[in-house]
């Protein structure tokens, strides 16, 4: 257990307002979706926000270009660097590909190959660690020694939590007053600039954050007060698996109604109802906002309810090695 120590700076929800019109060149408006049988299953009216078509095929990519858009000139030419085996890494690699800064990402050698190719694809020079917080923390902090790097942290960074937040403003936008939004919660980034975004608007709507019951360590800290360690836990939501940051936090805990869980089989089951009857890639960590919905965990009915689909970055290369196993091994 870590005490909460204050953050020495904050950001409201006019910080997101202006984050949104400057991501305006930037960011896709992403489309929001529904299904008849989804409201069906749950008795409410269920939008989906489909992040899953935003650029990089995440969220993230909005942080991380609104951290790199507010650096300082000087800060710019240096570079930035950051520690992410997954969506962050692949974001600010293409923000500062197309910003003109050099990006140096501290990546796990357990990371996929496919995020490892993207990552490197959009430019960014790569450095291995070893898969643990301290070994990218400390690979970090000799990178930023060496060449005098700009940390830009996945998520506790008010910057990046402000672009995050731009998801929620812009759903609301599209989507009209909603009895409750929820989104999946890892870092806390994207909820914490949720919670912000929608407090801020419509403060009768509740804002819920997801995830794993196998790492339920956002749920455990807003019960315990302080933030609690997700550990080392196996999920197949593999972007949820990190624990809150103390800015995250420190906006969490006062804005959020509620953390809910999944577990790891109403989770595939999620992934394939949404594959099946949406026809679109969802990535494990945004099946989890919607199982509780679609499960009934969580009760919606007559309520009309946003779910934030944060990403559709999956490793398709297993499924079709599997089919090409049961169809191919007898030749074309």
């Amino acid at each position: 257990m870590n005490d909460l120590s204050q953050p020495t700076a904050s950001i409201d929800v006019d910080d997101i307002r202006q984050a949104a019109e400057r991501l305006k060149p930037w960011a896709h408006i992403t489309p929001i979706m529904s299904s008849r049988t989804l409201n069906e299953r749950c008795g409410g009216s269920v939008v989906l926000k489909c992040e899953n078509f935003q650029r990089i095929g995440a969220f993230k990519f909005r942080g991380a270009m609104n951290a790199l858009l507010q650096l300082e000139d000087a800060k710019r030419g240096i570079g930035v660097v950051t520690h992410s085996s997954g969506n962050h890494a692949q974001a600010l690699a293409l923000a500062g590909q197309l910003l003109d800064i050099p990006v140096c990402v501290v990546m796990p050698h357990t990371a996929p190959a496919i995020k490892h190719a993207a990552t490197k694809g959009y430019g960014a020079r790569i450095v291995s660690c070893e898969p643990t917080l301290a070994a990218r923390e400390a690979a970090v902090a000799n990178e930023i020694e060496r060449h005098g790097y700009t940390l830009i942290h996945p998520f506790d960074n008010w910057q990046v939590i402000a672009g995050q937040g731009t998801v929620a403003w812009e759903f609301l936008d599209q989507a009209g007053p909603l009895d409750m939004i929820l989104c999946p919660v890892g870092g806390g980034g994207l909820l914490a600039g949720t919670a912000l975004a929608v407090k801020g608007r419509s403060p009768s709507t509740k804002v819920i954050g997801a995830e794993p019951k196998r790492a339920d360590d956002a749920k455990r800290s807003l019960a315990s007060g302080s933030i609690e360690s997700s550990g080392d836990p196996r999920t197949i939501a593999d972007g949820l698996r990190t624990s809150l940051g103390v800015r995250t936090f420190s906006v969490i805990r006062h804005n959020v109604d509620a953390i809910v869980t999944a577990t790891e089989s109403e989770i595939l089951d999620t992934m394939r109802f949404l594959w099946e009857r949406f026809k679109m890639i969802v990535e494990p960590s945004s099946a989890v906002a919607v199982a509780p919905v679609l499960t009934g965990t969580l009760p919606v009915r007559d309520l009309k309810v946003g779910i934030i689909i944060s990403g559709g970055n999956v490793d398709l290369e297993p499924l079709f090695q599997a089919l090409a196993t049961k169809w191919l091994t007898d030749g074309e």
